[in-house]
């Protein structure tokens, strides 16, 4: 009995040791953006979880927050919580964007992604990349009540060309 109670203890102290470096460490400066260190915030975390076709579950995170080499890499600007539809003929992209302006919002596509940005007080920051090449000229966005959807057409495919026939002399 005496040697649970000292196993029991050493590991109270150990998660009192663990406690005080956690504090600790939350209250020191994170490792912003290009290695510089500060504090900002607020901070902002969240993830979702959908199980695959496949029945594989995909957790996929949004906020300002990263693991870094150390410590949590704090960003400024936040990646929204982002949801990609595939329709068929085109993509509807929803994004969320609470606390800014329409015109505070920076819309550009290629033929393979979307680039939102923000200015203002409130910056976010997300890359949508696409399975199919889109048409960037037929993008339409609307924003409301702090969700910003995209709809956006693909590219149509070229139907395969049939080969010739090569006969064998």
């Amino acid at each position: 009995m005496e040697d649970f109670d000292q196993w029991f203890r050493r590991v109270r102290k150990l998660m009192e040791e663990f406690d005080k470096m956690f504090e600790e460490m939350v209250r020191e400066p994170f490792i912003g953006e290009g290695g510089r260190t500060r504090v900002i915030g607020p901070y902002y975390y969240g993830f979702s979880v959908e199980i695959g076709p496949d029945g594989v579950p995909k957790v996929r995170e949004w906020g300002n927050i990263r693991p870094g080499p150390v410590r949590p890499v704090v960003k400024e600007s936040i990646e929204p919580f982002t949801d990609i539809f595939d329709e068929g003929d085109h993509y509807r992209v929803i994004m969320d964007l609470p606390g800014v302006e329409k015109e505070e919002i920076n819309i550009e596509a290629t033929e393979n992604s979307l680039v939102v940005s923000t200015t203002g007080e409130r910056k976010y920051y997300k890359e949508v990349a696409f399975k199919e090449p889109i048409k960037p000229d037929t993008a339409k966005a609307q924003y409301k009540n702090g969700v910003l959807t995209v709809t956006v057409e693909k590219k149509e495919k070229k139907a395969k060309e049939r080969g010739v026939k090569i006969k064998i002399e």
